[in-house]
């Protein structure tokens, strides 16, 4: 076995994927219960807190904690999935985009105000376009997957071996990469927000926004690795296609409001259409 295939495997070795779960089940039970202390501790004026709490006004808000280190996981399942199938890979992208905007609503709940009228409210409204994104989103995803379907298993050859631990590398070097930014983007909240109290970045896409600016640049380093062992018209399209998808997506972290809904929802949909088109063009290709 080549040294590529047994890092890999080691790496992501299921033994490795539960004691990393396990891990972030227990991160994401403590940040659950440490968020909802301090929650009633700021609510009963036993601590007073300098800086933004936003975070600290409704014991809901306090999901946003587990969800965090569960899309880190994500994260590293994404990773995983990059030598086994664009395609998933890309499903998964989908996923973690559907748990980010879950997670944004636990976070804007809390700032709605029932008292005024809901078309009145900016928050109402933001809610709103939310709940209806992560519905319109899920069945995307669903489609998505539909049309997927499941992975037919294929002789490897030579070729395509080669091509497969390439995109082991990619994800080998993609998990030191991984975990320095969920160590960077935690310095630089609590650095921003409890030390200086001057973060002005948007926190619910924190780590995100340079997570898929990464992934835009190893989806298009796949694509110009895989122009030496294909030629398929339609599988460089789908490539590109699934590329400016996540584009797409990253995009959406730049602006706020209808605009991010309507970018992200365009994403998965562009992406589905990609999928679908592709598949009828294989399949009449196998006809000819």
């Amino acid at each position: 076995m080549n040294n590529v295939d047994k890092v890999f495997d080691y790496l992501f070795s299921e033994i490795i994927q539960k004691k990393f779960e396990k891990f972030i089940l227990f991160l994401a039970t403590a940040g659950f219960i440490i968020h909802l202390l301090l929650i009633y501790l700021n609510k009963y004026e036993v601590i007073n807190f300098t800086f933004n709490n936003s975070l600290l006004l409704n014991p809901i808000s306090a999901l946003y904690t587990p969800f965090s280190f569960i899309l880190v996981y994500e994260a590293f399942l994404l990773i995983y999935f990059i030598p086994n199938s664009f395609t998933v890979s890309v499903v998964k992208g989908y996923e973690i985009i559907s748990l980010i905007l879950i997670r944004k609503i636990f976070k804007d709940i809390p700032l709605v105000n029932l008292d005024t009228n809901i078309l009145s409210d900016a928050y109402s409204i933001q809610l709103i376009y939310d709940l209806l994104g992560i519905i319109i989103i899920f069945f995307l995803i669903y489609l998505f997957k539909k049309n997927a379907g499941v992975n037919k298993k294929k002789t490897i050859g030579k070729r395509l071996k080669k091509f497969i631990r390439q995109k082991k590398i990619i994800s080998i070097l993609l998990v030191p990469t991984l975990v320095f930014l969920v160590f960077y983007s935690f310095y630089f909240w609590f650095n921003g927000v409890v030390l200086s109290n001057s973060f002005n970045e948007d926190l619910n896409y924190l780590f995100f926004i340079d997570f898929f600016t990464i992934l835009i640049l190893v989806d298009v380093f796949i694509l110009l690795i895989s122009f030496r062992y294909t030629e398929r018209y339609s599988q460089l399209i789908r490539n590109t296609g699934f590329i400016i998808s996540t584009i797409l997506l990253r995009l959406s972290f730049g602006v706020s409001g209808l605009k991010s809904i309507i970018l992200l929802i365009s994403g998965v949909l562009f992406g589905l259409l990609i999928l679908m088109i592709y598949k009828k063009m294989e399949k009449v290709r196998y006809l000819d």
